[in-house]
Order: structure tokens, then sequence, then C-alpha cells
């Protein structure tokens, strides 16, 4: 077989600033069921005016025009509240839902049909130069007041949970909730293909499924004790006979139905 045959296809080609620009502003009205027009959008969204902003100024980075670049930064800083490094590399269809207290750093990473909430954090952890920013891949939904940390990697459509604190490495299609960010291993995340999966409100608590098998397993070892001892199995009458907290106790309904 001769070499010419055996060359892999060459890779499709990156689309020029324009059309990136116009993939950015159609993707609100898919992500965005607020959005109603293309002028409302121009002129009212100030995630889409920070994203535009970032472009000509990531171009101007690339070009060597440091200053400009910080200086057109700092523009759009002003107007949007957001807070986008132009050394940030920035995939297509990005979208920042509210625009509002988000901070991107300089050696951030960003893939294809991300979508950042307002208050996210894309920081570092360190004061070395180099790499220090986190890396999201393709289709991640990161939720409000999320902080992703350091020069980790967040695999393909994973979704980080409102406020959580995400400083480790996450594989593909994983949901990611708490302080620090605890790994779920759940399969609610949207197949390849299929679209950006914006259910990040969808969101199991590991804590109370914990809380509820610890509990789960301590009426085991009751009736187990009482079978031992030949008595009759603990009834506690849907109230719990070692204190009086109520319906704060781990006991309660509310708790099983989170867990579950």
């Amino acid at each position: 077989m001769s070499e010419a045959m055996t060359m892999t296809a060459p890779n499709p080609p990156v689309p020029g600033l324009w059309a990136t620009l116009k993939e950015d502003l159609a993707c609100v009205f898919e992500r965005d069921p607020a959005a109603r027009s293309t002028l409302e959008v121009l002129t009212t969204y100030p995630g889409v005016h920070a994203i535009l902003a970032h472009r000509l100024a990531h171009k101007l980075w690339r070009g060597g025009w440091r200053y400009s670049a910080r200086l057109l930064s700092f523009a759009g800083r002003l107007l949007t509240n957001v807070d986008i490094h132009p050394g940030a590399t920035i995939g297509r269809r990005f979208f920042i839902d509210h625009g509002a207290c988000v901070v991107i750093g300089e050696t951030a990473e960003i893939g294809d049909d991300v979508t950042l909430y307002h208050g996210v954090t894309l920081g570092g952890t360190s004061w070395n130069k180099g790499k220090r920013h986190p890396t999201l891949a393709d289709g991640v939904v990161v939720g409000a007041g999320a902080k992703i940390l350091g020069p980790i990697s967040i695999g393909e459509r994973v979704r980080v949970g409102a406020n959580s604190v995400v400083v480790k490495d996450v594989p593909a299609d994983r949901t990611v909730v708490g302080i620090p960010g605890r790994i779920v291993d759940t399969r609610l995340a949207r197949p390849a293909g299929k679209g950006v999966n914006l259910d990040h409100n969808v969101l199991p608590d590991p804590v109370a499924r914990s809380i509820a098998c610890l509990i789960d397993r301590i009426d085991t070892l009751e009736n187990e004790l009482a079978a031992l001892r030949q008595q009759p199995a603990p009834n506690h009458g849907g109230e719990c006979q070692t204190c009086s907290a109520g319906d704060l106790c781990c006991d309660s309904e509310a708790m099983h139905e989170a867990a579950h």
C-alpha cells in the first residue's frame, strides 16, 4: 500500500473569526429560552459581549500585541463584569449565561460547546509560570458559583454542580458536586452527539445517600440483634427513641427521598 493511501484525512479547517462569532451568537438561542431576537442578544447579553471582546483580544494576544489585548480585555471586563484573560484558549459555541462575575485565567483551555453560568471561576492554585489553570473538554456545563482550580482536566460532557469546588481531574460523563468536589458515578450526562445537557440542577447528594445507607444498615443490625435475643423487632413508630431532633434527624422521610 502506497504512502499516499495510508495518510489520514486532514483535520477540518478552523473557521475564521467572523464565522466563530456567528456560531457564538447562534448557540445562545439553543441554550437560553429567554432569547427572542438577534438584536436583543447583541445589545443586552453581557456574556455575548464578553466572548466577542475575548475573541478579538485573543487574536491580538496571539499576534504579539500583548498590551492592546490586555487593554481590550480590561474594557470588556468593565462593560460585562466578566474577566477573561486574553491568553485563555476558548473553543467554538461558547456560552456564558447571565455573564456576571465569571473569571477565566490566562492558561485556561476550553473546548467546544461549553456552557458556564454566573459566578464561575477557572482559576489557578500556584504563582509559578506555566500551565496553572484548568482544561475543560467539549460539552462541559459548569453550574453557578462553581470554582475549578488548578491545572486539572475536566472530561467531555461533565456537569459541575452549583457552588462546587473542583481541584482534581474528572473523567468524561460524570457529575461533580460538593466542597471539595466529589465525582458521582452517574450516566445522566447526555451521550456524544446528542447536544448539550443543561440539566445541571439534577444532581445526586452523595452525603445524604451515604447517611441513608448507614441508617438502613443500623436497622438491619437491630433486627438481627433482636432475633438473637429472641425479642420482637424494634418498632420506633416513626419517631426516634434516642433524641428529639424531629424532622432534622437523618431518619426523616425527606432524607431518604433525597438519597434515593
